[in-house]
């Protein structure tokens, strides 16, 4: 996998995939609160990148109470680190504006 990831590009999904890529797993909640979403637009982005194969859940009784975790898979974690590659060199074509040199178009 190279390049960019219409997948993991949505603002969601690339914050999601960020915090997975930091550890093993991450519980449902923490993510959720962490990029400030619903549980139904998290469920939605979580959908996305299970069926694209990048992500594994697994649910587990702790306390009474079901809860959940994500993890990258592997291919989650290329695809992520390549996406991210493609950006910085995407962001390298920028060129700094210069001082003096006005807009012109």
């Amino acid at each position: 996998m190279s390049g960019f990831n219409a997948v993991i590009h949505a603002p969601g999904r690339l914050q999601i995939c960020a915090i997975l890529s930091a550890a093993d797993e991450a519980e449902f909640a923490m993510i959720r609160d962490a990029i400030a979403v619903s549980d139904s637009v998290l469920s939605k982005h979580l959908k996305q990148l299970e069926e694209a194969g990048y992500i594994a859940v697994r649910k587990q009784a702790h306390a009474g109470r079901q809860r959940t975790w994500i993890g990258l898979k592997p291919a989650g974690r290329a695809a992520f680190a390549s996406h991210v590659a493609e950006l910085q060199r995407l962001a390298g074509l920028v060129e700094s504006p210069r001082l003096g040199e006005g807009f012109s178009g």
